[in-house]
């Protein structure tokens, strides 16, 4: 059985995610579709021309990492594609985040990635992906959102450690987009909320997950949309980021 494992599937990028694996890869026997909400996941599985899998679940929660060992016994499916789409962020700075919403994403986007890649990788084969979920933010420390950013920094750097452990058996591409328009932006106070100076940079997840998926049958490392995006990118590789940082601090006054 051939399939396609998504988390954070019910909304967002991730949900992106189902729809366009489902039409670029309408071979596939199944896509398990993992995330906490049930209804938008089967909202989601009546549009997809594929079957969709259902799985609700907490992926922090041992039980469920149990859960999916058990299907992975019971099947032992050939898995094509892994995309680490789940994720959690908070725009507030340290001082006034609660210590649990600092492990929250702690835990989602660093351990819960982390042991979700260990589990589905002896599943995989030649000629499997994985697609990470980073973020732009991995390429600066950023004020107001430093847990965040640290997470995804983490996510970048042992996706390109990984990227060069499984070369030439499974590929690894690593997503780093700038804002999207999607729930996440809700959930960290709305597009208001934003420096005016990122606003301009709104990308579309329909666009990015294209862009993304373009690039991992590449096997490229890194996929980044839009020319801006990259330039900063580029940025963030040659000046260093204490000037970066004193630069956004001035603009964001």
């Amino acid at each position: 059985m051939k399939i396609a494992v998504i988390t954070g599937a019910s909304s967002g990028m991730g949900k992106e995610f189902v729809r366009q694996i489902a039409s670029h890869y309408g071979w596939l026997d199944e896509i398990w579709a993992i995330a906490r909400r049930s209804e938008a996941l089967e909202e989601l599985g009546k549009e997809i021309g594929i079957k969709v899998r259902v799985i609700p679940m907490d992926i922090t929660d041992p039980k469920s990492i149990g859960k999916l060992k058990e299907m992975l016994r019971e099947y032992k499916p050939y898995v094509k594609y892994l995309v680490n789409a789940a994720g959690c962020g908070v725009h507030r700075s340290v001082e006034v985040t609660s210590a649990g919403d600092c492990a929250g994403m702690i835990d989602l986007n660093c351990r819960a990635l982390t042991e979700i890649t260990r589990l589905f990788l002896p599943y995989m084969r030649q000629k499997s992906h994985i697609v990470m979920v980073a973020s732009a933010a991995a390429f600066i420390p950023q004020p107001e959102f430093a847990v965040y950013a640290a997470t995804k920094a983490y996510v970048l750097s042992f996706s390109r450690a990984l990227f060069r452990e499984l070369r030439g058996y499974i590929a690894v591409t690593i997503v780093c987009p700038g804002p999207v328009d999607t729930e996440f932006l809700e959930h960290i106070g709305g597009k208001k909320r934003m420096p005016s100076y990122k606003r301009r940079f709104i990308a579309r997840p329909e666009a990015v997950v294209n862009q993304a998926i373009l690039d991992a049958a590449r096997k490229k490392e890194i996929s980044i949309y839009g020319f801006s995006m990259k330039c900063f990118f580029i940025l963030c590789k040659i000046v260093p980021h204490r000037v970066l940082l004193k630069i956004v601090e001035v603009i964001s006054k």
